[in-house]
This record gives C-alpha cells, structure tokens and sequence, in this order.
C-alpha cells in the first residue's frame, strides 16, 4: 500500500526517477535507484539499460562512499557500490548464458557483507544445473561447510547428488540432516529427495519407510489440525467467517473416518457457525454407527453432544451404548447429563446415582478426586423432578 501511495503521489517512479537521474548524472544513488526500476521491467531492453547504470554507480563510486541501499527482505543496508556489484552478479548468474564469476568475485571482495548468504544461493542454482559435477561437488563442499546448519542450503546439495545419481551415501547423510534439522511436521519435498536417494539406492522398502503411506497420513493429519484452529482462532476473533467455513469445508473433506478428535473439531466449529447441517454430516448418526463397538469413541461422540445441547436423542443412543460396552463412571454421568437434558427424570437420577456409586471408592485411590460433579448431579435431577409438582414423568 505505502508503494502504491507512491506511485500516485508520483514518487519512486520510473518517470521520476529518469528525471531525477537527468539532473544528476554524477549522482550514485540517483543512479542505482534508476537501474533498479529498469530491472524491474523485465524486458530485454530495459535489463540492458539496469546493468549499465549498475556499472555506472561502480564506476562513479568505486570506493563505495556516496550512500547505501538498504535491502528490505534482508533488513541490511549496503553502500550503492557493493549493491551494484552483487546486483550484476546476480544477473550474470541467473542470466540465459549464466556465469558465476562475478558473484564468485562478490564473495571474494566483500565476505562480511550481509549479501554473501544470497550471493551464494543464486550460485547454488547455477552449480545445481549447469556446473561440472567436480565444480558442483567443490561449491557445494563449501556453501555446506558455511552454513552446515542451514536446511536449504544442504538440500540444495542433495538436489545435485540426485541429479548426478552419486556419491548417494553423503547425498543420504545429508538428506537425514536436513530431515534433524527441519523437525516436524516433516517437509513433503525434503522427504521426497530422501526417498528418491533411497530408490537410487536400491533400498525402495526405506523410501516407503520415508516417504509412504504413513508420512503422507501424517501430513494429511497435520494439515488437518491446522485448518481446524485456524477455524476456532478466527471465530473467537469474531472475524473471517467465510475463509473459516471454507476451511472447516477443506478439512471434512481430508480428515479420515478413524480420525473421531479432528472430526469433532470441526463439527464444533460447524456449530459455533449455526451450520448444523453440515456439523452432523460431518460427526453424526452416520458416524457413530460406523464406530457402534467403539467404546472410546462413543463416549467422546455423546458427551460432545452434551455439551452442545444438541443431536441428544443419537448422542443418548450413542451413550447407552458406551455404558454397555463400560459401564464406568464417567459414561454413566454423561448418560445421566443428555437423559435429564431430555427430561427423562428416573433415568437420568438412576444413571447419576449409578455414576457416584462408581466414583465413590476413588475417593480412596486418587489424592483430590472428588464426587462433588456426580452428587451434584443427582440434586439437579432430584431438583427437576421437584419442580414438575406431581406431574407426569416420562419413564
């Protein structure tokens, strides 16, 4: 915005910029500012006429003392001499007929200067693709030996091992490295040159180990959690409804069946949208059938329900079921919670009282545990009958 403000207030543009050269002629930064705005065309023409103004700021200022450049995405600022040098480099390398030797030289004059980490990377591409493989092996034994910390900079020499299909071992080494350094979740295309030096190596039951089913489940997974907080993160913020539903949409669509925490994820952020519909699609009667012997599974499914005071009547189902498979004492405090929501008032007390009696003797065992929820439960179902005054309970 600030650049485009700019332009329409006729500052830092092409025409001004011309002019401000026009003036002053002898003037490095008018001149460097000038080239930089050629560059930026992309036309042959105006290339051309960048690296001649490059040259022309070098040849003003050879020492490098009328000003500097200030690099933005790098935070560092330079003086307009050793910006023009690394500048022409940088074209030189990444030109049709690529040459090394002025970035090569850039490194060599100026090794302190916060421009030698990317003068090294566009020389990375021309030693990936274009270079000798000896020359390749010798630059990249010493970018590696330079920043050995550095995942980009040591894949860069995998992508070249790869491509030559040797020394694999130290193509491996490295590929494992890089893999230490990135952690999780695991980067997709570092993972796959890994894989790719294993099938070169024979060894296609360690690229599956790598880069199979399992990696690409986990990624899928991992995807998915981030899409689902970024859903509750927008929605607490009150903001960017529209970009959450797509993304919960996105999720359903990559969670798996097995995966109930995710699924439940996003059912949540459904309902938080009033998008029921798409919540019980999603984590609902379809779902607990397909997991009718799961006792875990339906236990979270009914007190999820619970606590959305909604879809009762399948999470009543759902918690039925689960007692029968354990009846343990949390189960039967969930069924106690959806029954008196449903004002099933004898079931409800039968089932909360079931839920103290199971918790009681963990009084003993467990320093701080407490029935005080469970009781609590009880009096509330008691209360509710109360209130009903004589009237007729549904058994």
């Amino acid at each position: 915005m600030e650049r485009l403000q700019k332009s329409l207030r006729g500052e830092d543009t092409y025409k001004a910029l011309s002019e401000a050269f026009a003036k002053n002629p002898d003037d490095a930064g008018a001149a460097y500012k000038l080239a930089e705005k050629c560059e930026n065309r992309y036309t042959t023409e105006m290339q051309a006429r960048a690296k001649e103004l490059y040259q022309k700021v070098i040849a003003l200022d050879p020492e490098g003392k009328s000003g500097s450049y200030t690099f933005e995405y790098l935070k560092a600022s330079v003086p307009y001499t050793e910006a023009a040098e690394f500048n022409l480099g940088r074209l030189d390398a990444s030109s049709r007929k690529p040459d090394p030797a002025p970035l090569k030289a850039f490194i060599a004059k100026y090794p302190g200067s916060p421009l030698v980490k990317e003068a090294y990377s566009y020389l990375s591409r021309y030693y990936q693709y274009y270079a000798t493989k000896e020359d390749a092996d010798a630059f990249f034994d010493e970018y590696t030996a330079r920043y050995p910390e550095d995942a980009s900079v040591l894949n860069a020499y995998v992508e070249r091992i790869i491509k030559d299909k040797e020394p694999l071992d130290k193509g491996v080494e490295l590929a494992e490295k890089v893999k230490e350094i990135t952690g999780y979740p695991r980067n997709p295309d570092y993972m796959q040159n890994l894989a790719q030096l294993y099938v070169l190596k024979g060894d296609a039951p360690k690229a599956e180990e790598e880069y199979g089913k399992d990696f690409i489940d986990s990624y899928v997974s991992n995807a998915v959690y981030a899409l689902a907080n970024y859903g509750n993160f927008w929605l607490d913020q009150g903001r960017n409804q529209e970009s959450v539903e797509a993304m919960a949409d996105l999720a359903a669509k990559m969670a798996a069946p097995s995966q109930s925490y995710y699924l439940q994820m996003i059912a949540g952020i459904y309902v938080k949208l009033s998008k029921m519909d798409k919540a019980l699609s999603v984590y609902g009667p379809e779902f607990a059938k397909g997991h009718w012997d799961e006792q875990g599974v339906l236990a979270s499914y009914a007190s999820f329900w619970n606590r959305q005071d909604a879809n009762l009547d399948e999470a009543l189902a759902a918690s039925s079921r689960s007692v029968e498979l354990a009846g343990d004492y949390y189960n039967y405090f969930v069924l106690g919670q959806i029954q008196l929501k449903l004002k099933h008032y004898a079931e409800a007390l039968a089932a909360a009282e079931k839920a103290v009696e199971l918790a009681k003797p963990l009084t003993a065992k467990y320093e701080g545990f407490t029935t005080k929820q469970y009781d609590d439960l009880v009096k509330k179902v008691k209360d509710a009958m109360a209130a009903e005054k004589g009237g007729e309970i549904r058994k």
